[in-house]
Order: C-alpha cells, then sequence, then structure tokens
C-alpha cells in the first residue's frame, strides 16, 4: 500500500476538493475495510493507555513513546514507498510539517489538556464534532454544499455520539466546564479535521506510507521538544499493567500503541481518506468511539450499556446517510 491512485472521475483537494466523488462498489469496500481498520486500531489506544495510567505513566510519555515507536516502524517503509523519488517529499515538506504538527501532535497535546479542565464524555464530543466541521469546509471554501442526506447523517451521528459517550444519563462535574477546557477541546477537533482533508488529497504525489512517515516523524520531535521544556510532563513505570485481570510486560502495551494504535492507524487512515474523501471517512472514523467501547468489554470487563449500543446504530445509519449524500454532492 505505497500509494493509491485516483479514479478518473475524482479530483483532489484543491480546485473542486473532491467534487463529483463516485468511487465503485469495490473502491467504495476497499475504502470502507481501512476505515474501520484505521478506526479500531485507533481506539484500542484508550485501552492500552489505561493500564500504563494505573502504573504511573503520564499522558505525555505515552503519546510521545506512541508517536515515536510509530515513527521508527513506517520511516522506513514510507522511503521505500518513494522508490527513490524524492520530489513529492520537497514539494509538500509544508504540508507534512502541518500535518505532524496539527493533525498528529497538536490534536493530542490539545485533547489531554482539554481533559485536565473538563470531564472526558463532553471533550470527545467537542472532538468528535470534526465530520460536521469538515462538511462545512468544504461547504464554505469549496462551494460543496451538503445534500439533506448529508445534513440528515450528520444529525444521527451527532445523536449517536451522545448516546455511546452516555452523555445523557449526567456526566460527574460536567456543569463545571471551563472556557480553558472548551477551548482546548475545539483546538483538538480541528486537529482531527485537519488529518480528515490533508489524507484525502490525492494532489500531493506522496505516498500514504510516505506521508503517515513524514507526519509521525515531525510530531515526535514536536513532542519531543513540549517534553523537553517542561510543557508536557513526562513520567513512566516498568510495573505490569493489568488487562482482564492478567500483568502483562509494561513493554507490551507500549509496542502495541506504537505499532498498532499509530503506525497501522495513520497509514490505512490515509489511504482511506484519499479513496473515500474527507467527508465520508471523518464519519466512518466515528466508529472508533464505538470500537473503544467494544474493546474495553473484552480487554477491561466494562460492559457496554444498552443506550450505548443504540447509540452505535445511530452513527451507523448516519454513516449511511452520508455516503448516500455524498454520492449528490452540490458543487
Amino acid at each position: 500500500m505505497s500509494a493509491v491512485t485516483p479514479d478518473t472521475d475524482r479530483t483532489g483537494s484543491t480546485g473542486r476538493a473532491g467534487a463529483g466523488r463516485a468511487p465503485g462498489s469495490r473502491r467504495l469496500t476497499t475504502g470502507l475495510v481501512l476505515a474501520g481498520v484505521s478506526a479500531a486500531a485507533f481506539s484500542l489506544s484508550g485501552v492500552f493507555a489505561s493500564g500504563l495510567l494505573d502504573t504511573g505513566w503520564s499522558p505525555g510519555a505515552m503519546v510521545l513513546v506512541r508517536v515515536a515507536i510509530a515513527a521508527l516502524v513506517v520511516l522506513p517503509l514510507g522511503i521505500v514507498s518513494l522508490r527513490g523519488d524524492w520530489r513529492p517529499v520537497r514539494r509538500n515538506l509544508g504540508l507534512i510539517a502541518v500535518y505532524g504538527a496539527v493533525s498528529v501532535a497538536g490534536c493530542q497535546f490539545a485533547y489531554f489538556s482539554a481533559v485536565q479542565h473538563m470531564p472526558i464524555g463532553p471533550a470527545l464530543l467537542i472532538e468528535y464534532t470534526s465530520p460536521a466541521a469538515v462538511v462545512l469546509w468544504f461547504w464554505l471554501r469549496h462551494g460543496q454544499r451538503p445534500t439533506r442526506a448529508t445534513i440528515a447523517g450528520t444529525l444521527l451521528a451527532a445523536v449517536g455520539l451522545v448516546l455511546v459517550l452516555d452523555l445523557v444519563s449526567g456526566v460527574p462535574g460536567a456543569t463545571s466546564v471551563s472556557p480553558v477546557g472548551v477551548a482546548w477541546a475545539l483546538v483538538a477537533m480541528l486537529g482531527v479535521s485537519t488529518y480528515f482533508v490533508i489524507n484525502a488529497n490525492v494532489d500531493t504525489g506522496l505516498p500514504p506510507l510516505a506521508l503517515a512517515a513524514g507526519g509521525l516523524t515531525t510530531a515526535t520531535l514536536a513532542l519531543g521538544l513540549l517534553g523537553a521544556t517542561g510543557i508536557m510532563p513526562l513520567t513512566y513505570s516498568t510495573a505490569p499493567p493489568v488487562y482482564a485481570g492478567a500483568e502483562v510486560p509494561w513493554w507490551l502495551p507500549v509496542v502495541g500503541l506504537g505499532i498498532v494504535t499509530a503506525g497501522l492507524a495513520y497509514v490505512t487512515g490515509i489511504a482511506a481518506g484519499r479513496l473515500l474523501g474527507p467527508r465520508l471517512s471523518s464519519f466512518v472514523g466515528l466508529f472508533e468511539v464505538v470500537a473503544a467501547i467494544g474493546f474495553a468489554w473484552l480487554l477491561l470487563g466494562e460492559l457496554p450499556r444498552t443506550i450505548q449500543l443504540v447509540g452505535g446504530v445511530l452513527i451507523l445509519a448516519g454513516v449511511v446517510a452520508v455516503q448516500a449524500g455524498e454520492k449528490r454532492t452540490a458543487v
């Protein structure tokens, strides 16, 4: 998976910015599978992190190690995918820097900063309004007015997200959400939105592996700088974390964070974005929240509530509606 070749009826994210995307059934299926794999891989980060947090790891240390390991794994593959042609890298140095600093490092740093001032549920809800932000961006910037199906899908997915996060039953401390926390959550949302928009850009000439490698490397440098200056606390522990009642070596979830929840997640996410476009891929990305609940059930014994299962069904319905709307996007 070194490159994704666009179909002849599909334009990039500049100019008409993905107007007229009408992927065939094979293209659509491949894109949905890749997006699902990416969402599932991302969702495991919370499960792996929970065990490490209990042993004394700081969120900043986990994010830095996670991204650094992913960069070490993906960078050689990214170099190979270029096939000796470094011109796409030189042409897109600015884009790679933005991807790494904003979509990877900035997004994660902003999210962890947000949850220091507000409950996790509302913070995730704000962060995952990114699909609506992507739809709004292409409407205002490129004139792609959303269809009724896209709007209906957005509303369904929003309601489903509220139910999956179980916000209707009340979140402790939700009434004391600070403006600072909301501001950080909005920054995280912008980072996620930027991630989906850049992923879908087929005009760069960068293979997915090369973009992922450049972004992860840039993010490692940015997060390392935050840690070295003390802005992002870095603490770790070699105590064995516990999952499903069993102790595992500390390095096992650390490796999982790097290879699965970062390396695999970003590479498949970029490939999915180029096949599905930014709008549809961003809505499929909401399954990260649903998958996180499923993995928490399997690995941590946290049973999902019925209302959360209903929310997952609504998110699925929203994705189906958005996919139907994508076929009729008015430019």
